[in-house]
């Protein structure tokens, strides 16, 4: 069996990339794909964490404009979440991966609430854990909220999921000339604005030397391929030089 080179990874799914070419909601074939290609790394002896994002159902602070103050919409964002990562979770399972879902704000009928040591007694055995409803707060997007339980797990990287090859200078999706980054540091992520993740991510990830690896998750096999130490998309760690 090949080697993978982390030993624990935490995993960031925008709640966008489950809707497929939906207007909004979950596409069912979407994310049995996700759950496929997750379960390929699972059975490599990888454990994982998972954090997944709402932006599907709905945006929270962004959405402001709806006459919804901002602290009730993030609220509704991480309540977003939660539906997400249920269903994220019953398409591991009828995969055949075990896993548990834990959320920031408790509501034990239908998922445990997070707990650090309870999280990394089951990723020790073998369970992939689902971290869901953001950081409980308000003001603080799940890209934080991945960061913040990847530094609590004592994860190797944290792998950002995106619709592209990695980080670009632009949006590539809009601008065929767009740079792409094979490496890049912190300092450059925040210095160019690169939008890789907000601020607070970047800056926690920089403090903890954390380092973010980010990858099309919608190509085949490309997650497998970057867990075992193939050149794939960005990675973002300390003191790199930029390479594109």
């Amino acid at each position: 069996m090949p080697t993978p080179v982390y030993k624990r990874i935490m995993l960031k799914l925008s709640g966008e990339s489950l809707m497929g070419e939906k207007e909004y909601g979950i596409d069912s074939h979407i994310i049995s794909k996700y759950a496929e290609e997750i379960k390929t790394v699972h059975e490599l002896g990888v454990q994982i964490g998972i954090v997944i994002g709402g932006g599907n159902i709905y945006r929270g602070m962004e959405n402001s404009s709806d006459g919804i103050d901002k602290v009730t919409g993030d609220h509704m964002g991480m309540l977003a979440t939660v539906i997400n990562a249920l269903a994220l979770q019953s398409a591991l399972e009828h995969h055949g991966v075990f896993t548990r879902c834990q959320t920031a704000i408790n509501m034990e009928r239908i998922a445990e609430p997070f707990i650090r040591r309870r999280a990394i007694r089951h990723l020790e055995k073998g369970r992939l854990v689902i971290f869901a409803a953001g950081t409980g707060n308000p003001y603080f997007t799940t890209d934080t909220a991945a960061v913040l339980r990847a530094i609590e797990i004592e994860a190797d990287v944290i792998i950002k999921a995106t619709r592209v090859d990695g980080v670009y200078d632009s949006d590539p999706e809009k601008n065929p000339g767009a740079v792409h980054f094979a490496q890049i540091s912190y300092q450059d992520v925040l210095r160019k604005d690169l939008r890789v993740m907000d601020m607070t991510a970047i800056t926690l990830c920089k403090e903890n030397h954390l380092p973010i690896a980010v990858f099309n998750m919608n190509m085949p096999s490309n997650l497998r391929r970057l867990i075992l130490g193939e050149k794939v998309g960005t990675s973002v760690k300390d003191g790199v030089a930029v390479n594109n």
